[in-house]
């Protein structure tokens, strides 16, 4: 199977006297292999608190442990790597509930013995998904795409999985912010 090429994170900030300068450049620093979903990484890139964000001279605030969603009121972008789905074949149920354990976030796993997908989950976030390398499919309840590079998928909080039926790696770009559900979706929550 290919490689996906590797990308570099430029984030800037302010000198002392005000300028603008690159406060950091090159491979981000904080990338995550999934234990329990070989072949999937989670590239952290950035994520902020609060909205309006706290535009400082702060450390990087990637340096954590990896977390699913968007703190309150904050965002995230992320790289996601996405595996052949035959490379997941093997993923029990175990193994799927394991891994949203490992993204910090247990209860967004929605997956069922009869669900579309094994990964499929649920945030109450607002998604903005790019596809940048291969192919995916975006699964939804009742429902398939197709997606290509290049396309984009907002995702309001629904049911989902992201399933890569090529054997090449796939590859998207995510950025993600904190919502709220609908009154009208509050009981439909996984």
């Amino acid at each position: 199977m290919q490689q996906l090429p590797g990308f570099k994170r430029v984030v800037t900030g302010h000198d002392a006297q005000g300028r603008a300068v690159v406060a950091l450049s090159g491979p981000t620093p904080n990338s995550f292999p999934l234990k329990a979903v070989p072949g999937t990484v989670f590239h952290e890139i950035w994520n902020s608190g609060a909205s309006p964000a706290l535009l400082d001279n702060g450390d990087d605030p990637t340096s954590k442990p990896l977390q699913l969603s968007p703190a309150p009121l904050g965002s995230v972008i992320r790289v996601v790597d996405i595996p052949p789905d035959s490379m997941q074949n093997q993923v029990s149920a175990e193994d799927a509930a394991a891994a949203f354990a490992e993204i910090g976030q247990a209860h967004a796993g929605t997956g069922q013995a009869d669900s579309k997908h094994k990964l499929m989950h649920r945030t109450e976030t607002l998604d903005y998904g790019v596809v940048t390398e291969g192919e995916v499919w975006l699964v939804l309840d009742g429902e398939e795409v197709h997606l290509k590079r290049g396309d984009i998928v907002v995702q309001r909080g629904t049911n989902h999985a992201w399933s890569n039926r090529t054997e090449q790696m796939a590859r998207m770009l995510f950025v993600l912010l904190d919502g709220r559900f609908a009154p009208e979706l509050q009981g439909e929550q996984a």
